[in-house]
């Protein structure tokens, strides 16, 4: 049995031990909350049961555990770049099973395989094969859901946070690289490993829409604009960039409309 209101209050006192002010930090603990309430909205448009809808937004609420628990690690950052060294998703499954913190949110420990394995591929290239209907059902609604939240992170944060630099000029007078911007115009993820510029790592969040499991999260994404809103907020200044965002607009675009036409 879930008690997610039980979760939710354990997640506030794990928090009591970070500086939520800490611009890192905080982004993480809005990002939670927000990965949360679109897990729930995915399991009502999916017309789950209850236990399934409890256990999504459980998920959600612990699939950047690994995040925080870095802090601790001596890393000392949260920036999503940082993600070519270090998986925070595998690092969480090791705090939450290996050492024992998932009994803080959850005494039943039946669900706990479900839990493990939609955490551990929230943020692979590719879910790994031989996942159960429950496990895989539940991985793609939580990728679905952080990669929806991560459009409104880009939208709302500021590029400190997110490329480490706020100089606009630096960041809008980048290209992006052959290697990405094929990728993109294939209709593929972005594998962060491969970024080399900070719009290479800009077109990466917008090629989420790639990866949707659900028609319900493309509507979401384009009932709220939200990949047109990703492409205008940095203004181009390198003529070969704005001819290949003109055509990454384009593609995006039309992908989730052919998408939602089926």
């Amino acid at each position: 049995m879930i008690d997610i209101v039980k979760a939710e209050n354990a997640f506030k006192k794990y928090l009591e031990n970070y500086d939520v002010n800490d611009g890192r930090v905080k982004l993480k603990v809005v990002h939670t909350y927000g990965v949360v309430e679109i897990s729930e909205y995915l399991a009502k448009k999916l017309n789950l049961s209850k236990e399934d809808t409890e256990l999504a937004k459980l998920i959600a609420l612990l699939h950047d555990i690994g995040r925080f628990e870095q802090s601790k690690a001596g890393n000392g950052t949260l920036d999503i770049a940082d993600e070519k060294l270090f998986d925070h998703a595998e690092y969480g499954v090791k705090v939450l099973f290996e050492d024992n913190l998932i009994r803080n949110f959850l005494e039943d420990s039946s669900y706990d395989n479900i839990i493990y394995k939609a955490i551990l591929n929230h943020n692979k290239i590719q879910i790994e094969d031989g996942l159960t209907e429950k496990e895989l059902l539940h991985t793609k609604i939580v990728r679905d859901a952080d990669k929806i939240d991560n459009f409104r992170v880009k939208q709302t944060e500021s590029f400190k946070v997110l490329f480490g630099t706020d100089d606009i000029d630096y960041i809008s007078s980048q290209n992006i690289t052959e290697k990405i911007y094929k990728d993109f115009m294939n209709e593929k993820l972005i594998n962060i490993r491969e970024n080399k510029t900070c719009l290479d790592r800009w077109s990466g969040y917008i090629a989420f829409i790639f990866d949707m499991n659900f028609d319900a999260s493309l509507k979401y994404l384009k009932e709220h604009d939200a990949v047109n809103k990703c492409f205008d907020r940095i203004k181009y200044t390198n003529p070969d960039t704005i001819e290949k965002i003109k055509k990454m607009r384009l593609l995006a675009n039309n992908y989730i409309d052919k998408r939602l036409e089926k």
